[in-house]
C-alpha cells in the first residue's frame, strides 16, 4: 500500500488504523553525519546532528501535512557503509520493524571500490530490494548527492585532503555515475521506484553552482540546507 494512503487511513481512524513506519537504509548521510575532524589518535571522525537529517525533515513535513498522525522513523544509516554490508544487516536493522516503506540510498562509499565493484553492488541492491518486497515493504531507491569536484581550500588536514582526493576521483571520472546508472537499472528490474536526487545536484552543477561548497565537510556530506532537497524530493515521490 502506498505510504500516503496509510497516513490518510490513520488520520481518519486514529483508534484502529496502523501507524505508518518508514525505514531509511543508507550510509553516513542517512545516519546524520556532517562535518569531519581529526581525532587525537589521527582517525577521521564526523559530527552527528540528528535534527538535520533528511528523514528528520521528512518527519517534520508529514507532521505539517498530517498533524494528528504519529509516524515511526527507522534510521538504519551507518557511516562508511555500503550496499554489500547493508544487505547482511538488513534483517536486524530494518526487516524486524516491518516497515511500510523503506528508502534505500547507497553509492557514495560503494564507488570507492572502482568500476570492478559494480556487479557486487548491483547484486547487493537486488538482494535488499527483493527481501524488502517479500515482507511487504514498499521500496524507493534514492540516488545520493554529488561528491566534491575539487579540493576545497577549507580542508587543511592531510587525511581529509586524501579522503577528498579519493571521492573527487570517483566523482569527476564518472565512477559514481556508473554505479548509479547500474543501481537505477537494477531498481527498474526489481520494480522499485526511483527518486533521482543526484540528477538535481547535477543540474545545479551544470548551472554554475559550486556543489563542493554545499557539502558540509567539502567531501561527501550535504549541508543542513541541502538535506531539504532529499526530503522534498522523497515526499513528492511518496505521494505519486
Amino acid at each position: 500500500m502506498n505510504i500516503t494512503k496509510i497516513f490518510t487511513e490513520k488520520k481518519n481512524d486514529l483508534w484502529n488504523a496502523k501507524c505508518p513506519t518508514i525505514a531509511f537504509l543508507g550510509d553516513s548521510v542517512t545516519q546524520g553525519c556532517f562535518d569531519c575532524y581529526i581525532k587525537e589518535n589521527g582517525e577521521i571522525e564526523t559530527y552527528f546532528e540528528q535534527d538535520y537529517t533528511y528523514h528528520g525533515y521528512i518527519k517534520k513535513i508529514f507532521a505539517h501535512l498530517y498533524p494528528n498522525v504519529p509516524v515511526n522513523i527507522i534510521n538504519a544509516g551507518i557511516s562508511g557503509d555500503n550496499a554489500v554490508h547493508a544487505s547482511q544487516r538488513l534483517a536486524q536493522d530494518v526487516l524486524k520493524f516491518s516497515p511500510d516503506l523503506t528508502v534505500v540510498c547507497f553509492g557514495l562509499n560503494d564507488s570507492g571500490g572502482g568500476l570492478e565493484g559494480i556487479p557486487a553492488y548491483s547484486e547487493a541492491l537486488k538482494k535488499i530490494f527483493t527481501e524488502l518486497k517479500n515482507v511487504g515493504s514498499e521500496v524507493i531507491f534514492m540516488t545520493p548527492n554529488m561528491m566534491n569536484t575539487r579540493i576545497s581550500c577549507h580542508l587543511k588536514e592531510e587525511k581529509l585532503i586524501e579522503a577528498a582526493k579519493g571521492c573527487m576521483n570517483a566523482q569527476v571520472n564518472g565512477i559514481l555515475e556508473a554505479y548509479l546508472e547500474k543501481a537505477k537499472e537494477t531498481a527498474k528490474e526489481c520494480d522499485v521506484r526511483i527518486c533521482d536526487v543526484y540528477a538535481k545536484w547535477k543540474l545545479m552543477y551544470q548551472n554554475g553552482v559550486d556543489t563542493t561548497e554545499i557539502l558540509a565537510n567539502k567531501i561527501n556530506h550535504p549541508t543542513h540546507m541541502m538535506n531539504w532537497v532529499f526530503a522534498y524530493s522523497l515526499v513528492e515521490e511518496m505521494m505519486k
